[in-house]
């Protein structure tokens, strides 16, 4: 692996940026006078084709397989130095916030042949004519009316389906809006409040494949069990409804081995961040999120399943074709959300169809696509300390021992009740959360920015008086930051090792961009946004929009013109609060200069 050098040193200009070249622009397909016709095979063909259309983004991650990789090569490493900002547009303004998360935008734009979809920090969906190179023109705004009371401005995305756009918005409800007018086509709730007391929520962009939607419950820390459901874009009735933490008698509800058998009750296994699709098996993509109580295996003895798993969901039932937990009875909140990307890449000389996922515990893996079978695993962050390693045949990690109910794994690591301070790495944040990578299905190299470093913590005890719900089953429990901080990392999948790594003074909480140009594309929370050299992470160019970053890039094209566009605005920082820029909802979009 190389080795890491500090962002801030990193930053200055290679002379591949400094250097202009001009090159033919190659041709792209022109925008259409008028919308296109959509009918339900919209989705089974373009939606499963976006490889063929790079000058549209029409899905969260480029493509089904959520690979994030676009084929324009205008822009690229001889001439990214040249990048200039091309026009901007306000999706909701300042925002006079700062030091918190305020308007927390996670989202992309998607465009399909020069009308661009965006969405704002409370559902509001805009049309924008991007077909003017020097600006973008509003030709709606649709506001699906989320109650502000009792939510909070956030969005992940939304997902594209014929004439439609389904839009997951946080106070529960599913609505479909018509992508020519705007209006509001159907509007059902799924998110509720539970028996047990907590809140179900959206926060993932729906997967649209076929003739059905996935939606996920986002709020598994919140006292809720996650949920992965499907629903029928064109009326929006639920076709079906998986759970990840079983009843108990269901499959793998002997895993939760509590006395009282009221574990299950607290909630865990939610799913806050976008799936995937696996065309070849026919199988939705998941990853799921920690049991709850989350700091407190105790309460919950047993491996919990299915959290912190990846799991494949057959497309027309929901029932798990196959599951990976990769953390059995976690306690540091190392929930597996993070996204799961779908890829062939030569594996000891043999080209395999794979799963491949940034661990949030710190591993990197590589799954069979059709069966889950184990491939492999390395270490991905740069400080570990919670396992030794993991077992190369069965894929878990080497002290996991299934024959007892509490893992003590690194005991170092380990913070059970009564436990004094103790520390683990990654941190509680660390790895890869909702964070989104990129896969370069050329060079075989994924991309991923995240949160490194490590935490320490005492046990804490358990509290006569525990809630029903949430994660609160700890008294005088303490914990603190020892070492935290943002990284940016290249791995090669065919070898699973690190061939680059950048890190950062402070964490990245958006996404990655691959492009055919030699290049990939981040943003920082310090409102930069940058482009490097896909191989060696070399920053080429860099520009502050001035406003904090935590959503991905996208590109796009329309006549002979490539575009990188993104949103603002989040933060979401631990423990460190920056504070140094005011919050926006605003739209971002750079072209080469002309």
């Amino acid at each position: 692996m190389k080795s890491a050098t500090r962002f801030r040193a990193a930053l200055s200009m290679g002379a591949a940026a400094a250097a202009v070249v001009a090159l033919s622009a190659p041709a792209f397909a022109q925008a259409p006078a008028v919308q296109p016709n959509f009918t339900p095979s919209w989705s089974n063909g373009r939606l499963l084709n976006a490889d063929n259309e790079p000058q549209n983004w029409l899905i969260f991650g480029q493509n089904v397989q959520m690979q994030r990789y676009s084929r324009l090569t205008q822009i690229n490493r001889e001439n990214v130095g040249n990048l200039r900002l091309a026009w901007t547009m306000s999706l909701g303004g300042a925002n006079d916030v700062s030091g918190n998360n305020g308007p927390n935008i996670m989202a992309n734009p998607y465009v399909d042949n020069g009308l661009m979809y965006a969405i704002s920090s409370w559902g509001r969906v805009f049309k924008i004519d991007v077909r003017d190179p020097a600006r973008g023109d509003l030709i709606w705004i649709s506001d699906p009316g989320i109650e502000h009371e009792g939510n909070d401005p956030q969005t992940r995305g939304m997902a594209l389906y014929g004439r439609y756009i389904i839009n997951p918005l946080r106070d529960g409800r599913l609505v479909a809006q018509d992508r020519e007018s705007g209006e509001v086509v159907w509007d059902v709730t799924m998110a509720v409040e539970t028996e047990y007391g907590g809140r179900e929520r959206f926060n993932a962009a729906p997967v649209c494949i076929q003739d059905l939607c996935t939606v996920a419950n986002a709020t598994g820390d919140g006292g809720t069990r996650g949920w992965l459901a499907a629903v029928n874009p064109l009326t929006g009735e639920e076709v079906w409804r998986t759970w990840v933490v079983p009843e108990p008698g269901q499959p793998g509800s002997e895993t939760w081995k509590d006395p009282a058998q009221t574990a299950w009750t607290r909630g865990g296994g939610g799913m806050w961040t976008t799936g995937s699709y696996d065309p070849v098996n026919d199988n939705f993509i998941w990853g799921t999120g920690n049991p709850v109580p989350t700091y407190d295996p105790e309460f919950r003895p047993g491996d919990n399943l299915f959290t912190d798993s990846t799991i494949a969901f057959d497309r027309e039932t929901g029932a798990m074709n196959w599951y990976f937990q990769l953390t059995p009875g976690d306690s540091w909140d190392y929930d597996e959300n993070g996204v799961n990307m779908v890829y062939d890449a030569p594996i000891n000389g043999e080209m395999r169809h794979l799963v491949g996922h940034f661990g949030r515990n710190g591993f990197y893996y590589n799954w069979d696509a059709a069966t889950g079978e184990f491939i492999n695993a390395s270490q991905w962050v740069n400080e570990l300390n919670w396992t030794a390693g993991i077992d190369p045949k069965t894929g878990k990690p080497v002290e996991y021992d299934p024959n007892i109910d509490v893992q003590t794994y690194v005991p170092e690591s380990r913070t059970l009740r009564g436990d004094g301070w103790e520390t683990a790495c990654p941190t509680w944040h660390g790895g890869g959360a909702h964070q989104t990578p990129a896969f370069n299905p050329v060079k075989f190299i994924a991309y991923m920015v995240g949160t490194e470093g490590c935490y320490s913590e005492t046990g804490g005890e358990l509290r006569p008086d525990a809630p029903p719900a949430g994660q609160n089953t700890l008294v005088n429990r303490e914990w603190t930051s020892d070492l935290y901080y943002g990284a940016i990392t290249a791995l090669d999948v065919t070898t699973n090792r690190v061939i680059a790594k950048v890190n950062t003074d402070v964490e990245i909480r958006s996404g990655m961009l691959a492009t055919a140009g030699g290049l990939v594309f981040t943003t920082m929370t310090e409102g930069e946004f940058i482009a490097m050299n896909d191989e060696t992470l070399e920053v080429l160019y860099r520009f502050n929009v001035g406003t904090p970053l935590k959503a991905p890039p996208i590109s796009f094209a329309v006549g002979n013109r490539q575009y990188i566009a993104f949103q603002s605005s989040g933060l979401h920082v631990h423990p460190v609060r920056f504070t140094d820029l005011m919050h926006s909802e605003m739209l971002f979009v750079f072209a080469l200069d002309e």
